[in-house]
């Protein structure tokens, strides 16, 4: 997927349709010449609605569209005709798409499924006619309501990737010559920090026809929870992964304490990101011999399932994708 295709914040302003007005009419024929009220109801605005299609994998669509207006609802008819309803708008969006209120920040909802429809924006109710009004004592009422005036608001769109696992990390950990790898995919990969700027998706094929997705997380940095640099922008892609696989190189400072910073930047933003599995890969091995990888064991940290990797030498990627498979297995069991 090209960078610059791929949008996962949007700001629209959406107007949902007014509702017509009820009718103010009088059955006249030649049999009832002064007959009773007959107005009909109004139509019901238009909404906008968002509708999950996986097929659909960014908000592109939605980059270059600020406004997003639905149809008005008809006015009432005589004969008790109802007015004809709004034109709805139909927005298709990617599954993990949340929806929220651009000035209060609330989340409405947030849409999972392919299929889903959720109204962003309701229109306006139609207005009752005259007949409604008829009493007693007011035979002839020569009045109706005006339909509801449509909102005018505008929302956020954000995507949260939905995939099996996400690849956390440093810039420049070896996440995207993973990928690039054990996938179709082809991110842009270069020997320096920031090579990715957007997060991109792929398909690793498993065993017996089996298949998970794996999404390359651009790299975190210390302090990403206080949204430094695009921290939040990125972070809340880990949210919608079932497993999480770490990636330190080998040539790092210290292991255990990369990992220990790449953990807490995950717990002060969310939490609930750690009761997911975890897997950790160290990569880059194919710079260092066995001596060295026993030299580093007593750096990797505890309680995690590892493995020593090397996307470029193609080494471990077996066993790892063995390893992510149970992991993704656990976390399903669990939930």
């Amino acid at each position: 997927m090209a960078e610059q295709n791929f949008v996962d914040y949007v700001k629209i302003c959406c107007r949902s349709g007014a509702g017509g007005a009820g009718s103010v009419h009088f059955l006249r024929d030649r049999k009832n010449p002064r007959g009773g009220p007959d107005g009909g109801d109004g139509g019901r605005g238009g909404h906008i609605i968002l509708r999950g299609n996986r097929n659909v994998w960014t908000l592109l669509g939605l980059k270059y569209r600020k406004h997003v207006i639905a149809g008005a609802g008809g006015g009432g008819g005589a004969n008790n005709r109802t007015g004809a309803d709004g034109e709805d708008v139909i927005l298709e969006v990617p599954l993990g798409t949340v929806a929220k209120d651009a000035e209060t920040g609330e989340v409405h909802f947030e849409i999972t499924q392919d299929g889903e429809e959720r109204i962003l924006a309701e229109g306006g109710r139609g207005g009752l006619g005259n007949t409604h009004f008829k009493s007693p004592t007011n035979q002839t009422p020569r009045y109706a309501q005006p339909g509801e005036p449509g909102l005018e608001e505008w929302k956020i769109l954000e995507l949260k990737l939905l995939a099996d696992v996400g690849l956390v990390g440093f810039p420049n950990a070896g996440k995207s010559t993973l990928l690039s790898v054990v996938t179709a995919a082809k991110p842009r990969i270069a020997n320096y920090p920031f090579t990715t700027l957007t997060p991109n998706l792929g398909i690793v094929q498993y065993r017996d026809d089996r298949s998970f997705v794996i999404a390359d997380i651009p790299g975190i940095i210390e302090k990403a929870h206080e949204g430094k640099g695009l921290g939040h922008r990125f972070l809340r892609h880990i949210e919608r992964n079932a497993t999480l696989l770490f990636m330190i190189p080998c040539d790092t400072g210290s292991i255990k304490k990369e990992y220990d910073i790449l953990l807490n930047e995950l717990q002060q933003y969310n939490p609930e990101l750690l009761d997911k599995p975890r897997v950790l890969a160290i990569t880059k091995s194919d710079l260092i011999d066995e001596e060295l990888k026993e030299m580093l064991k007593p750096e990797i940290p505890e309680g995690v399932p590892y493995l020593f990797i090397s996307a470029v030498a193609q080494q471990g990627l077996t066993e790892l994708k063995d390893l992510l498979w149970a992991a993704i297995n656990r976390s399903e069991e669990e939930e």
